[in-house]
């Protein structure tokens, strides 16, 4: 049998397939691509360092990709913020731990120190809302709103570079300690 060949007269090179096949790499590569980056993205630290505040709020948020997100106020010098009047420095954080984001949503109004790195370039807010991811957390008091080392109530000294308080005024007092009460002893 004889095969006769017939010429290719509408100037159509190839098979209709094979653009199908051409996208389907370009696909290909991609997906592949971006699964690259978000790898890069999400294993290698550009930065890393330590932050301390009051962890002012913590929540799993999302309508499909439900992340854990963070707020802290800064604190300047040996008080909670700058002083009276002014504003606190807010940093939002992401958490992508299960163990931190549980010690993080029992410390909520505590003043902590956090241990963060630095991811940019995150494709997508599935994986975290914020470039700072958190990966450790330290309590830094017992209880909410007190600074450690300090009474509650009292103030806290002046910054450098302020004013000292006029001597007239004085220093809160803490309240004297009952005294002990005695039973009478029968003879």
């Amino acid at each position: 049998m004889t095969r006769i060949e017939v010429p290719n007269s509408t100037g159509r090179r190839g098979s209709p397939g094979r653009l199908g096949r051409w996208f389907l790499i370009l696909l290909l590569l991609i997906l592949v691509g971006t699964g690259l980056w978000t790898w890069l993205t999400l294993a290698w630290a550009y930065a890393e360092g330590e932050r301390a505040g009051v962890l002012q709020k913590f929540v799993r948020r999302g309508w499909i990709c439900k992340t854990q997100e963070g707020e802290i106020a800064l604190y300047y010098g040996g008080g909670q913020y700058m002083g009276a009047g002014i504003s606190p420095q807010l940093w939002d954080f992401s958490v992508r731990d299960k163990s931190v984001a549980a010690g993080l949503s029992k410390a909520v109004g505590h003043r902590v120190q956090l241990h963060y790195t630095e991811h940019p370039g995150i494709p997508t807010s599935c994986f975290a809302e914020t470039r700072y991811l958190v990966d450790r957390v330290t309590i830094t008091d017992n209880e909410p709103g007190t600074v450690p080392g300090t009474v509650p109530g009292a103030s806290s000294p002046p910054a450098s570079g302020t004013a000292a308080p006029p001597p007239s005024a004085a220093p809160p007092l803490a309240a004297p300690a009952p005294a002990p009460i005695r039973t009478p002893t029968t003879p």
